[in-house]
């Protein structure tokens, strides 16, 4: 054993200090320069890397936020006209730059289109008419009309 090297209670310390909550957070590097401007020196920056390593810890120094898993959301109809989705695809038009815009509502209960036009430019004036007149046309108002 090295006569200069800590003791278990000093790395025990070292330790306690680089996961205390003010630096866990922090690189070693970091934590060492802040610990010697307030004039206290534990040890050197390698054997603070080194301690975090024989204890596993020699990732990530910072919490990372954590996630629950989204789940897509999933439109279910169990009947007709209950759900409208509706979406805008750009189709070619007779001549090279030139496009139309197709509009379509699909009931997704019965996979019926139940309502479409084809538009020179995409509105969304346009697209909310189309959406009311689909439903005066069929007089039911769906629980749901969601963009695909």
């Amino acid at each position: 054993m090295q006569p200069s090297a800590l003791t278990a209670k000093e790395r025990s310390t070292v330790l306690e200090l680089l996961n205390s909550d003010e630096y866990a957070e922090l690189a070693p590097a970091q934590i060492w320069a802040r610990e010697l401007d307030a004039r206290r020196y534990h040890c050197s920056v390698s054997t603070m890397y080194r301690i975090l390593r024989e204890q596993g810890q020699s990732g990530e120094r910072h919490r990372q936020a954590t996630h629950l898993g989204q789940t897509v959301p999933e439109l279910v109809a169990t009947g007709l006209s209950q759900v409208f989705t509706w979406d805008i695809t750009k189709a070619a038009g007779p001549a090279k730059g030139i496009w139309y815009h197709a509009y379509v509502i699909i009931d997704i209960f019965s996979r019926y289109i139940v309502g479409h036009t084809v538009e020179r430019a995409d509105s969304a004036v346009r697209a909310e008419e189309l959406i009311r007149e689909t439903i005066t046309r069929n007089g039911i108002l769906p629980r749901t009309v969601a963009p695909r």
